[in-house]
């Protein structure tokens, strides 16, 4: 049996096998995730070009994890196919034919998991808001010193208790802000905040 596996014909699959448990390794040990950086930001409804990425499960799985279904049925369907036609013929396909065939026959397989998956496991609820949602909250001067027509960066939360990092200047001539200073968002212009400083209003601390 390991004769078999270790073949010539079936090192692709025993590759993408181990391929897929170092990524299962990498997970449990903390050194990586299935995180929102790598979940794809694809809205595939409603786009009829986009319909064979919604097919192969795109934008319904992380990317990673998407990639770890792959590999799982890709090495496991090639070793079962590669000992069927064995058992048939005396031998494995040639990994040129094989691989190929294979490889296409898990793309709709990989698909159905991912839709599978996709309907067991948790779904992130996106607490994304406008950064306008910011103007009349108070944020806290992070680095640098603010002046007008010089912003420096600053932390704020939103309705959700979601950090924003964005960039302030004083709404008023004269003023200043100081790393640490805590300023209410009084209005926007492009990417910078204008504010006004504690001493122009009483605010609320910020936690953390």
């Amino acid at each position: 049996m390991l004769s078999f596996v270790l073949a010539s014909e079936n090192v692709v699959f025993v590759t993408a096998i181990v391929l897929m448990l170092l990524i299962g390794v990498v997970q449990l040990i903390g050194l990586g995730g299935f995180d929102a950086d790598l979940h794809p930001d694809f809205d595939l409804d409603g786009h009829p070009d986009f319909d064979a990425l919604g097919w192969l499960g795109v934008g319904r799985l992380p990317l990673l994890m998407l990639l770890v279904v792959f590999l799982a049925v890709f090495g496991l369907a090639g070793l079962i196919v590669q000992q069927i036609v064995a058992d048939w013929t005396g031998a494995p396909l040639s990994g040129w034919i094989a691989v190929p065939v294979v490889a296409l026959g898990s793309l709709p397989v990989t698909g159905l998991a991912a839709r599978g998956l996709a309907r067991i496991l948790p779904h992130d609820h996106t607490t994304a808001v406008p950064l306008e949602v910011l103007i009349g909250t108070s944020a806290q001067v992070l680095t640098g010193r603010a002046t007008p027509g010089s912003p420096a960066r600053a932390r704020a939360e939103d309705q959700h208790g979601q950090a924003h990092y964005v960039m302030v200047e004083p709404d008023r001539s004269g003023q200043v802000f100081e790393e640490g200073e805590r300023v209410l968002l009084v209005r926007r212009e492009g990417e910078v905040f204008r504010a006004v400083s504690r001493g122009d209003f009483h605010l609320p601390s910020l936690e953390g």
